[in-house]
């Protein structure tokens, strides 16, 4: 198998951390004509690396203090870029908000109502990294100058993350939703080597950010276990996949381990970087990163959807138990192991192929163009990795799960066509001119 062509680049210091931390889905407002309302006239416009430091310091808050599982952390992340949109946007005036019709008093500071919102977010739901939290508040709002602007701010972002935690009150978040299934050839069971219950059932029951439900886009089912595809499939990942695999190439073997760490937060290093280097102002910065965010939790919540309808045994599972599954041309490996630890939840589809599909789509309608370009660090195996285009990423997310031995290809390409899908209609729907609005 040949590894899709990708460039290997150094990211500066400066582009990783962005200097100090000075320092987010339906209805929106637009104006009689139908055009986004004019800027504020008058008023200064901010650039985006107060946005940016908050969105490094959300990641620090979930992913670093609460450790939260790249599935899980994905969905804070949207609370907080949903909320540091509107309060920026809703400053500026020069986009329709996610969710919300307001706007803040006149000339108010960016960066104070940024910083506003994205502190109370994170209180809300972190009060443990109360420290962390506020020191960067007061570092954010120590660069910005006392008066009416400032003051407005603050309590602007206040309220655009006070609209946000009430109307995502009820959305499922950390719920109740009991797993159970009956064992059988075919259906997952806890996997080695920790043999951990379902990661949070009731992530698949949440509501979405943009789609009306979490089934909106549910594949069809996985390969019937004697099929050939199924075959294939299982005899692929057997040879391939093995933590001791002889045919795996070391490009192949850096490809899986460079996507074995947390995805999201992943992610959101590439596109801090991206915007550093685009030069993205403030609104144009919470835009992006809230569409991004916002994508791939619903792609989360749409994939755990998937994962417990069909509750889909993973390849550790089928290929040491294959002697169980009426198919006379697998064979079983009582020992087999993966090359990566196999997570603890259900094999179909695979999530992280439809969040890369969902995400480089709905970006790509964002930005207006076919190319990505973004530097992708991976804290696994140290490098960094250059992806010009959404199908090169796409198409390493795909292998990438196959040759760590954790996802059968079918469903890694399941889940690309319904990130594909999911992005496309996130497009379609909310990507106005405007802002994060129906069309």
């Amino acid at each position: 198998m040949n590894v899709r062509a990708f460039k290997r680049v150094r990211m500066s210091v400066s582009a990783l951390t962005l200097g100090a931390l000075l320092v987010g889905v339906p209805s929106v407002s637009t104006s009689a004509s139908g055009r986004p309302p004019a800027p504020m006239a008058g008023c200064g416009h901010a650039d985006g690396t107060a946005v940016v430091g908050w969105n490094l310091i959300a990641s620090q808050v979930t992913g670093v203090d609460a450790v939260l599982p790249a599935p899980l952390m994905s969905i804070p992340m949207s609370y907080v870029q949903a909320a540091v949109y509107n309060a920026v946007a809703g400053v500026e005036g020069s986009r329709s908000l996610y969710d919300w019709k307001a706007r803040a008093p006149h000339c108010a500071s960016t960066d104070a109502a940024a910083a506003a919102a994205a502190r109370s977010v994170l209180l809300r739901y972190f009060p443990g990294s109360a420290a962390r939290v506020g020191s960067a508040f007061d570092t954010a709002l120590a660069a910005v100058p006392d008066g009416p602007a400032k003051a407005d701010g603050i309590e602007f972002g206040q309220r655009a993350a006070e609209h946000l935690i009430a109307r995502r009150a009820e959305d499922g978040w950390q719920g109740s939703a009991p797993y159970l299934v009956a064992p059988s050839p075919g259906v997952w069971v806890p996997t080695p080597p920790a043999y951990a219950p379902v990661l949070a059932p009731w992530l698949g029951k949440m509501k979405p950010f943009f789609a009306s439900r979490a089934d909106r886009f549910r594949p069809s089912g996985p390969p019937t276990l004697s099929s050939a595809r199924y075959t294939r499939d299982l005899q692929e990942i057997a040879e391939v996949g093995s933590v001791g695999s002889t045919t795996r190439t070391a490009e192949q073997t850096e490809v899986a381990r460079f996507f074995g760490g947390n995805l999201t937060d992943q992610l959101n290093a590439g596109y801090r970087d991206h915007i550093a280097r685009h030069h993205l102002g403030a609104v144009a910065a919470a835009r992006y990163l809230a569409v991004a965010n916002l994508a791939q939790s619903d792609a989360v919540i749409g994939s755990w959807d998937a994962k417990l309808h069909y509750s889909f045994w993973r390849p550790v599972t089928a290929i040491r138990q294959a002697d169980t599954d009426g198919n006379a041309r697998t064979v079983a490996d009582p020992s087999w192991t993966p090359l990566l630890v196999t997570p603890p939840f259900p094999e179909y589809v695979s999530a992280h192929t439809v969040v890369m599909g969902a995400v480089v789509t709905a970006l790509a309608t964002l930005e207006g163009r076919s190319h990505l370009d973004l530097n992708l660090p991976s804290a696994v195996t140290g490098t960094v990795r250059h992806y010009q285009t959404g199908a090169q990423l796409r198409a390493d997310g795909v292998d990438a799960r196959v040759w760590a031995g954790i996802h059968f290809r079918s469903s890694d390409e399941a889940g690309d066509r319904m990130g594909v899908r999911l992005g496309a209609w996130i497009s379609g729907h909310f990507l106005t001119c405007a802002g994060l609005g129906t069309k």
